[in-house]
């Protein structure tokens, strides 16, 4: 039997209909259905705490206010990571993945952080091969390192490590091309590459390739982005891949983008328009960063012949990740800084490593599900730029 206990019913809302005051209680074994609708037909004048199911996203969102607008529901869990044994549980983990030294070397060095704890990183293990300006991805339990600049040429590999054990990365399969400035993506089940300079010195391209994160195996054409581009940013929900920024491989002095453009992850196809930056970038974060609802632009850069009293950014953008739209202010970073490692988990963001007027071990941190500007974090275990960083709770899980 079901019923509900109703303390008092009145007919008070300035639309008309009724409004509920005290406990209500709904006892079934059968299911509650809540107003459904798709992104565009969100209501912008309900009480924070409204709730609806999205159409188009497939997920129940609850409405914040004026301000923070509609978000979704989001699981979170301690056990992540997917390991056995004395494997399991090791919490939302960042992995900072290679980058160029200040020695002027490539390195393969990998570096861990616990991301919901404050500290320096930690010895993971090694790359298969010693690179920078690789993309990268992830699943809950692995991650993906694609492609990337050697000292002789550039890179096809893919590699991948899993969260839960330290341990060395070993290969997985190969992309489409040799690629270096690339950046990836993911949901739970496809891994997705795009951009980059491609073979040898060029414009760049606008390949977007995928791959089945869950078997080893080599990339496939997934479709194309606008434009020919190297050092975008990129973000994820459960459904939607977004890009945006980036600029033309040579000349690099060349303007900067800043269109955005989406994804649906689960088929394939050409981007799509979604909006445009407030700052055009290039160079910045690598690792998708952000949670299910919330991509982060993080710093970048611009040629001193583009924009002579700016060089390095230090502001951070923010995009909501269902809404079609243009990017947002969000705060700063502590210094601005470009080639930086991005990991987050659904509340936190991580930006470890890059390179301003030197190369930098610093890791920064903010909260995603505000705004405001960036804190200490710790420091990684050696300055790099062009790192790449991934996570087992990124938005795209």
């Amino acid at each position: 039997m079901s019923q509900i206990n109703i303390r008092n019913l009145s007919n008070e809302n300035d639309d008309g209909s009724p409004e509920i005051v005290g406990v209500s209680t709904f006892s079934a074994t059968s299911f509650f259905v809540p107003p459904k609708g798709t992104t565009a037909e969100r209501p912008t004048d309900c009480e924070p705490g409204s709730i609806r199911f999205n159409t188009d996203t497939a997920n129940l969102e609850y409405y914040k206010g004026d301000t923070l607008g509609w978000r979704q529901f989001e699981l979170v869990t301690s056990d992540l990571g997917g390991g056995t044994g004395s494997n399991t549980g090791v919490g939302a983990r960042g992995l900072i993945i290679n980058g160029f030294n200040a020695g002027g070397n490539q390195t393969n060095t990998i570096d861990f952080v616990t991301i919901s704890t404050l500290g320096n990183s930690e010895d993971f293990g090694d790359s298969t091969i010693k690179t920078f300006g690789d993309a990268s991805c992830a699943s809950r339990t692995r991650s993906f390192l694609l492609g990337g600049s050697m000292a002789a040429g550039q890179s096809k590999e893919i590699s991948t490590n899993v969260f839960s054990s330290k341990g060395n990365a070993t290969d997985f399969g190969d992309l489409t091309d040799n690629n270096y400035g690339n950046r990836g993506l993911a949901d739970s089940t496809r891994g997705v590459g795009m951009g980059g300079e491609g073979p040898g010195p060029s414009a760049g391209q606008n390949l977007i390739e995928y791959f089945t994160m869950g078997s080893t195996g080599s990339a496939v054409d997934f479709g194309d982005m606008s434009n020919k581009k190297i050092g975008v940013f990129t973000a994820a929900s459960s459904t939607r891949g977004v890009i945006g920024g980036g600029r033309v491989a040579a000349p690099e002095t060349a303007a900067l983008y800043n269109g955005i453009e989406f994804i649906t992850i689960s088929t394939t196809g050409n981007s799509s328009d979604f909006g445009e930056l407030t700052t055009a970038t290039s160079g910045n974060n690598s690792g998708v960063s952000g949670n299910s609802t919330r991509g982060m632009i993080v710093g970048g850069y611009d040629y001193p012949v583009n924009a002579p009293s700016v060089g390095y950014f230090n502001n951070i953008q923010f995009i909501t990740i269902a809404t079609l739209g243009n990017s947002q202010d969000f705060g700063d970073l502590l210094a601005g800084r470009s080639g930086a490692a991005n990991c987050t988990s659904p509340t936190r963001a991580i930006v470890g490593n890059g390179l301003a007027t030197s190369m930098t071990n610093s890791i920064e941190t903010f909260i995603i599900t505000t705004t405001g500007n960036s804190v200490d974090f710790g420091d990684t275990t050696e300055a790099r730029r062009t790192s790449t960083g991934a996570s087992n709770a990124h938005g795209g899980l």
